[in-house]
């Protein structure tokens, strides 16, 4: 059965830093991402997982986060047990991690 990868915000932040190829994606609600957000996520909220996940394609690695990774890690499994995504991860922690580790000037909710 193929599987996800675990990213640490560390790793997701090392990857941004040194400008690795990869789309992040946001799987939270529209309201949450209003409150907060990482600049230049993709919104994909996961109410609405039927209208876009078909559309998701495996010629890039995936990162996927919420908001503290249960929703995520239930994307990123499924892309990868379903659909045989093999460059797919989840971010451990989602962003309300990142707002503790990475940039502290994102809200927590």
């Amino acid at each position: 059965m193929a599987t996800f990868q675990n990213l640490t915000v560390d790793q997701v932040k090392a990857k941004i830093d040194s400008g690795e190829s990869f789309r992040l994606i946001d799987v939270r609600e529209p309201g949450e991402h209003a409150v907060a957000h990482i600049e230049g996520a993709e919104l994909l909220p996961l109410s609405r997982a039927n209208d876009w996940i078909g559309d998701l394609t495996d010629d890039s690695e995936l990162v996927i986060f919420c908001h503290h990774g249960g929703r995520s890690a239930q994307v990123a499994s499924f892309l990868a047990a379903r659909r045989g995504f093999t460059r797919v991860a989840n971010m451990v922690g989602g962003i309300d991690e990142w707002s503790q580790r990475i940039d502290p000037t994102i809200a927590r909710y």
